[in-house]
């Protein structure tokens, strides 16, 4: 069985899960702060991923956000999972999340899908065939003004700390942007990155698990993924700006930028 078809076939799985489930969820628990949730129905959802993958692909690593990593088997490839992006969306009824299944092979992704449920759009990407959503390729927005470009962002757990600038960048950027939105699923802006829906999407603090499929689904849609600096950046940089390529420079420098202003907080 062929990696993107063993992958679609554990988020369509896991989506039904999530679903059957929705606007049902009686147990929250947290894993370190009050704002990172997890429900026993993100569990059950990486459950039936893993079990997928193990059963097609036994010898590979997974990697995924409830129980960590598995890299016990020295594989050159391995999984990488989010069983459901969006989990605070999804415990309050809002059906704006995602499940996000990527596969490394060594230290590049090759394989990424993005899968909305509710919407029911698999997006999904091979490294070197192009991006696309449920068959139909997608390509990165054309929008070279930042001041006409929508962006799109998130804020990290311990937003309250103000890490690495996130408010001054927030306000910096949407300053210098038509609207900057805020959905609550990294993998779902990557997605809409890769479909020319944002223009651009920037976080300070992601997660491997965050990162991978539609770290990929950018640059097969013909978009740039980089760290703040420009620089190339794999799935372990918590740093990410990704956008269509044409604004990516101007995204930097506001970025920069944002590091020299003060709030008041």
């Amino acid at each position: 069985m062929k990696y993107l078809e063993s992958a679609q076939k554990a988020a369509r799985e896991a989506g039904k899960i999530l679903l059957s489930n929705l606007g049902t969820v009686q147990k929250v628990s947290f894993k370190s702060i009050q704002s990172n949730l997890v429900t026993e129905i993100d569990k059950q959802s990486e459950e039936q991923i893993i079990k997928i993958l193990n059963d097609d692909f036994p010898d590979f690593d997974i990697l995924a956000e409830e129980s960590g990593s598995s890299s016990t088997k020295n594989s050159e490839f391995m999984w990488v999972i989010d069983p459901l992006d969006g989990t605070t969306n999804y415990a309050h009824g809002l059906p704006i999340f995602t499940i996000s299944i990527g596969l490394v092979k060594g230290n590049e992704v090759i394989t990424g899908v993005v899968y909305d449920p509710v919407r029911d759009h698999m997006f999904y990407a091979e490294k070197g065939k192009g991006a696309f959503l449920n068959g139909k390729a997608l390509s990165v927005s054309k929008t070279k003004d930042t001041k006409k470009s929508l962006l799109v962002t998130g804020f990290p757990y311990n937003v309250e700390e103000n890490p690495d600038f996130c408010f001054e960048r927030f306000i910096v950027m949407t300053k210098n942007s038509r609207a900057v939105r805020r959905l609550g699923s990294a993998a779902l802006d990557f997605a809409y990155v890769a479909s020319g829906i944002f223009d651009g999407f920037w976080e300070v603090k992601l997660n491997p698990w965050d990162i991978a499929a539609g770290m990929l689904l950018v640059k097969e849609a013909g978009g740039k993924v980089t760290n703040f600096n420009g620089d190339d950046c794999d799935i372990f940089n918590p740093q990410i700006l990704s956008s269509n390529g044409i604004i990516h420079d101007k995204l930097i420098e506001l970025l920069k930028l944002a590091e020299q202003i003060q709030i008041n907080l």
